[in-house]
């Protein structure tokens, strides 16, 4: 008589969604492996086929990826925003998508009311807000729209002096304002007559010392400093400690040997000594410089920019063009300053954001655990954000390694079809701004995009499938 053959036990099961499926097969002692899945994006199914069949798409994207990282950001020069970006008086840039005075959020009002006051538009800041209403005499344009970059309100007026980056291969430049420091400061929308006595020291002083000393020093590469600021604990947004100092080393002899009087030197020293953030003024616009060498790729599903205004929250895609995706910023989830508490922060603003659109910022919490205790969170917590992070990019960057995750480079080039295939936002460090024009900065935090603005810019993308289908 034939036995019937012994019943085999799974080696192992794969779950998926709810735990209660999970749990029964492990109490039969099988191991199970959690698989953490979910439906794509509500309304992208379609979407998603079409963008996954394009024959370009996958191409497009490694050819986005390979730009970005051909380019090697070298800091050049500094020199004011009038010179460099044509801007004349009455024209302001601002961080973020398009917006109009009528819209503007807290913080951006107050950094335009105090850049008014300080290109002399206007003798009180408070004297700037129906100038702006009235519309005649300002105009208001992205930084993004003119290759800058600008940290929080992003303001820039034509007396600001800006760093200069530039890739020695193609000739490209993008540009970025200096950094002013913490707490009370432009970019947080403050303008009392600190902010504006700072602004003007660093516009006659600061300005055309690290200009003399950056022309002396000759180019200095910001693309390995930021490599070696990932060794190093900065994550190159809401930590540059490592940065500074670097870019410090480079200048120091050149500031030391400096035409300007030893008293000049002495203070601008002590002011970039005492300021963590001063790199972030040139990470910035080094990834910029990296990303937009990816853009205008047909077929390509690359983010290319990441920015807000305070009141929105918008991207732009290689495969698209200059079209903005906007969405309302969100409120940052963090820690705060003294007193202040989540009903006093603005929404999430400035066009920092690009350093995790090029893979590092919030991307390389792993890199900067250290970062936890300012933007909140745990160092289990920065691990695991740079390994989700990888889910929803193209590839990596191997001159950014992450000692920690055994050094594998970056994830690199968010891919709008992973983030609504995947329902992962990209993680953001950011700093809170007051929402009252004039406190400055309140806090710290994490943040994520809208997650509707996924979802539009992958619709215009297929729209464009398949109109190159069809035609």
């Amino acid at each position: 008589m034939t036995q019937p053959a012994p019943s085999q036990a799974p080696a192992a099961v794969a779950a998926v969604g709810a735990d209660m499926f999970a749990a029964a097969v492990e109490a039969q002692a099988v191991p199970v492996e959690r698989v953490d899945w979910k439906p794509p994006m509500d309304g992208t199914v379609d979407d998603l086929a079409t963008v996954a069949a394009d024959p370009l798409r996958r191409d497009a994207n490694q050819l986005a990826v390979k730009r970005m990282l051909d380019v090697q950001a070298m800091l050049v020069g500094v020199a004011p925003a009038s010179e460099l970006l044509g801007l004349e008086k009455g024209q302001f840039l601002h961080a973020g998508p398009p917006i109009e005075w009528a819209r503007t959020s807290g913080p951006l009002r107050g950094a335009l009311m105090g850049a008014a006051a300080f290109e002399g538009l206007v003798e009180d800041p408070e004297d700037a807000v129906a100038l702006f209403e009235a519309g005649t005499e300002v105009t208001l344009e992205p930084c993004h729209h003119r290759g800058a970059v600008g940290p929080m309100a992003g303001v820039v007026s034509p007396s600001m002096w800006m760093f200069v980056l530039e890739d020695p291969a193609t000739g490209r430049r993008t540009y970025c304002s200096l950094n002013e420091g913490l707490g009370k400061v432009l970019r947080y929308g403050a303008y009392s007559t600190e902010v504006l006595t700072r602004l003007r020291w660093m516009r006659d002083s600061l300005g055309p010392l690290l200009a003399e000393a950056v022309t002396a020093a000759g180019p200095i590469d910001a693309t390995a400093i930021l490599g070696q600021m990932l060794q190093m604990g900065d994550e190159a947004h809401n930590r540059n400690r490592a940065g500074t100092l670097m870019l410090m080393r480079d200048l120091a002899p050149h500031l030391a040997r400096s035409s300007r009087p030893a008293e000049e030197v002495a203070e601008a020293f002590a002011f970039v000594g005492g300021n963590d953030h001063f790199f972030l003024n040139v990470a910035m616009p080094a990834c910029k410089l990296a990303l937009d060498a990816a853009r205008d790729i047909e077929g390509s599903t690359m983010v290319v920019a990441m920015a807000r205004n305070g009141t929105d929250f918008g991207i732009q895609v290689s495969g698209t063009g200059d079209q903005w995706f906007t969405g309302p910023a969100q409120l940052a989830d963090g820690l705060f300053l003294g007193d202040y508490g989540p009903d006093d922060a603005n929404p999430d603003i400035g066009d920092s954001a690009i350093t995790e659109t090029a893979g590092i910022g919030g991307f390389a919490m792993a890199a900067a655990p250290a970062i936890v205790r300012f933007v909140g969170g745990t160092v289990p917590d920065a691990l695991a954000t740079s390994r989700r992070m990888r889910e929803i990019t193209i590839g990596e960057n191997d001159r950014w390694p992450i000692p920690v995750l055994d050094f594998a480079g970056a994830a690199t080039g968010i891919d709008v079809s992973s983030v609504c295939r995947t329902g992962i936002l990209p993680q953001i460090n950011t700093g809170m701004a007051g929402k009252q024009a004039g406190v400055g900065q309140v806090g710290a935090g994490l943040v994520t995009p809208p997650a509707e603005i996924f979802p539009a810019a992958l619709a215009a993308l297929a729209e464009r499938t398949r109109a190159r289908s069809e035609a």
